[in-house]
């Protein structure tokens, strides 16, 4: 018989949360030896925990290694140099989500109906995401807040190609503006699925008009079908654009300007050029937002959904196309 992990006020993880965790390499249970998870396997795995923040990849399956954060304390996930952020600081930004705010609002509203005190993951969480503050301020809801970075509201590293949780131990699972930056999406959204509890919910957001970001840490754009495929498992609640073509005409803009240059000092001074002279465009999307030619030229969409046993077929999937463009070839 496994025994249950002692209390450690040091772990950043309430001691439930601790009791769902699994080894991200063999599926075994965790014990704590010596500030160290330690699987229950015949030949354990170790994973440190730095800061009461449990480091928990499978290195063999991940981009990042553990050495990444035990011989650095994290990750360089930013490629902006000091004096690019300080100056791009100074202006307004070209981003603006119309509907973040108002998913978060719905997707709480939908967990605490069926559940008291819900238990969601989220992935990707070094950064706040866009309209999620609300969320953020709910007591009742218990939030497990992961990425592959340190960040101040960060509790566990995690890669989402091997979530390290049992089946079926979350009411929900957000991933905001994260699914572009791993290698296998439809991978993770399996993960996903996996540790979700029956009808339970999901909530994703993910580009399709914005240019590279974060590097070499970026890999992947979805059309709003191409998007909802990776969610055929999940029966839609609700799903559209959350950036618009007003905000991917801006991105385009500032990053053709980027294009002559190469210095930081350079970058940062195009940047607040591009942001002065171009942030304005965004203010469409309030307007433009729900019409159909957004479905194919938003900046980014969102899918709102339920755990299901049922899987969306890809002829099924054709139906959903909201957009404009003729399907002749």
């Amino acid at each position: 018989m496994n025994t249950p992990i002692p209390i450690n006020p040091i772990i950043k993880l309430a001691v439930n949360t601790q009791e769902l965790l699994r080894c991200p390499i063999c599926s075994s249970k965790f014990k704590l030896d010596e500030a160290k998870f330690k699987c229950t396997n015949f030949k354990p795995h170790c994973f440190p925990v730095i800061d009461g923040i449990p480091i928990l990849l499978n290195e063999s399956e991940s981009v990042f290694s553990i050495s990444d954060y035990v011989e650095q304390k994290g990750t360089t996930l930013k490629p902006k140099s000091q004096i690019e952020r300080l100056l791009v600081n100074l202006v307004p930004r070209l981003i603006c989500n119309i509907k973040a705010k108002k998913n978060f609002q719905d997707f709480a509203e939908l967990l605490l109906k069926e559940n008291l005190n819900p238990k969601i993951l989220i992935i990707g969480a070094s950064v706040v995401g866009e309209g999620i503050e609300s969320l953020l301020s709910m007591p009742e809801i218990e939030l497990i807040e992961s990425d592959v970075a340190f960040g101040p509201r960060v509790s566990m590293i995690l890669d989402a190609h091997n979530i390290p949780f049992d089946d079926n131990s979350f009411d929900g699972v957000i991933v905001q503006a994260v699914l572009e930056h791993v290698t296998d999406p439809a991978h993770c959204v399996e993960e996903i699925y996996r540790v979700l509890k029956p009808d339970a919910l999901v909530y994703s957001e993910t580009p399709f008009i914005q240019q590279v970001h974060l590097g070499k840490y970026d890999f992947t754009r979805f059309t709003h079908l191409g998007h909802r495929r990776l969610f055929r498992k999940f029966e839609e609640i609700s799903s559209g654009a959350s950036c618009g073509p007003g905000m991917a005409l801006a991105w385009s803009y500032q990053y053709f300007l980027l294009s002559f240059v190469k210095s930081p000092l350079a970058r940062g001074l195009v940047k607040v050029f591009a942001r002065m002279t171009a942030f304005w465009l965004k203010y469409f999307d309030y307007y433009l937002i729900d019409k159909p030619g957004t479905f194919d030229a938003a900046s980014s969409y969102y899918f709102m959904g339920k755990k299901s046993d049922r899987i969306l077929s890809d002829r099924e999937l054709l139906t959903l196309y909201k957009g404009t463009q003729s399907s002749s070839f």
